[in-house]
């Protein structure tokens, strides 16, 4: 079974830094496109950042020079390194996957057909 477990969330100050990581089953996640994404309070989806053999790393120019993206291949975990947080960072984050013939596709804001495996999320909070 396909399953993605995100961990980290939490409350903090503008300013401040979480790590999220993101646990993978099921599938072979070394060679797999990974992706973080946020759904915002306003209840839209928006691409955080994503990484792939093919098209290496990419970050929203929101989260760009703030957000880092990585992954552990030994422990099948994605993680994302947020730093000066700020207030308009709050959002569900959720990890996700291309899985071929897994899951319904999913949209992600203008994105068709972004990913059609994902976690359930978790919740990041920034006060100011």
């Amino acid at each position: 079974e396909v399953q993605l477990v995100e961990s980290g969330g939490g409350s903090v100050q503008a300013g401040g830094s979480l790590r999220l990581s993101c646990t993978a089953s099921g599938f072979t996640f070394d060679e797999s496109y990974m992706g973080w994404y946020r759904q915002t309070p306003g209840n839209e989806c928006e691409l955080v950042s994503t990484i792939s053999r093919v098209a290496g790393i990419y970050y929203a120019d929101s989260t760009k020079g703030r957000f880092t993206i990585s992954r552990d291949s030994a422990k099948n975990t994605l993680y994302l390194q947020m730093n000066s947080l700020k207030p308009e960072d709050t959002a569900v984050y959720f990890c996700a996957s291309r899985i071929p013939y897994r899951g319904s596709w999913r949209s992600c804001g203008a994105r068709m057909y972004e990913y059609n495996v994902r976690g359930q999320g978790t919740q990041v909070t920034v006060s100011s």
